[in-house]
């Protein structure tokens, strides 16, 4: 089965924990996807994992950062350069560091 999904030219997957693509999501260049942080609170600095997933259409530009545990839902879109430290509601346009929900994501016919 094809889901027609893409990664661009320089995109960097950490993916110590599972990174998911739905169908036709795109990833653009230089996005950093990086499913796993330390926990700096902790003497021992332990690894914290967080699977990502990027919903069906859903569409992270340049240069963005994803980090653990995030989804970005069905139809989304990240803005360029944005940094997602929080989940992306299914049909919103997010952007900024971090990155906040901006305005929703209509189709035109």
């Amino acid at each position: 089965m094809h889901h027609m999904s893409c990664l661009a030219d320089d995109v960097d997957c950490y993916c110590v924990g599972s990174i998911c693509l739905g169908p036709h999501a795109i990833v653009s260049q230089h996005v950093h996807l990086c499913s796993a942080t330390h926990d700096y609170r902790q003497r021992a600095f332990p690894l914290l994992v967080g699977a990502i997933t990027l919903g069906r259409e859903s569409w992270v530009a340049a240069g963005a950062y994803i980090g653990p545990g995030i989804t970005v839902g069905e139809g989304a879109v990240v803005g360029a350069r944005s940094t997602v430290t929080k989940d992306v509601p299914p049909w919103s346009v997010a952007v900024g560091v971090p990155a906040r929900v901006l305005s929703v994501r209509t189709l035109k016919s």
